[in-house]
């Protein structure tokens, strides 16, 4: 019987731990306090520099390292967490009706090989009404999550459509870093 692979997670994400549980490791969390700060210019290019800040950030690890960081874009400009109730519902206010981009920045450590790439995946909210968008911000499930909502719980009815990786909406694209971190190996 093989035993389940093990991974240092540098995240305190609940999602991201619970997604690399379901892939049958064994993660233990590495708390880290890397310089989240936006860093502009190419969405693309800003959350990978944000994945290989988080990266340096867990230092040197004698197991394999993840971690990640998560971005929605809308029209070229980066929604982060809300910083407040107004910003949550501004953010899903802005978001209805229309197609947004979920960038994660990932990055992978195994020995003193490290890789950082990004995955993007199109998400298309339906039309939302104000008393929808004050009920779903009342639930409180919007504070810790890129672009004010949780497409894994509650905020799963504002979405239309997804097109590309379900799980990196949610925190972390699994099939893309579990094939990337088995080619490190």
């Amino acid at each position: 019987m093989q035993s389940r692979r093990r991974v240092v997670l540098g995240s305190k994400s609940p999602r991201r731990r619970f997604l690399l549980e379901g892939a049958d490791m064994d993660v233990r969390v590495e708390s880290q306090s890397a310089d989240e700060t936006w860093p502009g210019g190419d969405a693309v290019e800003a959350v990978t520099t944000l994945a290989r800040r988080k990266l340096a950030a867990v230092g040197p690890q004698e197991l394999p390292v993840v971690v990640a960081d998560t971005v929605v874009v809308l029209e070229n400009t980066p929604l982060g967490k809300p910083a407040s109730r107004e910003d949550a519902v501004a953010t899903l206010r802005a978001l209805s009706g229309k197609r947004h981009e979920v960038l994660t920045g990932v990055g992978l450590r195994v020995g003193d090989r490290e890789r950082a790439f990004c995955v993007s995946t199109s998400v298309w909210f339906r039309g939302v009404s104000e008393e929808e968008i004050e009920r779903y911000v009342d639930s409180g499930e919007c504070f810790d999550k890129a672009g004010s909502y949780g497409i894994q719980s509650g905020g799963a009815v504002l979405v239309d459509r997804v097109e590309g990786s379900y799980t990196n909406v949610v925190g972390l694209p699994l099939k893309e870093t579990i094939e990337a971190l088995e080619a490190m190996l």
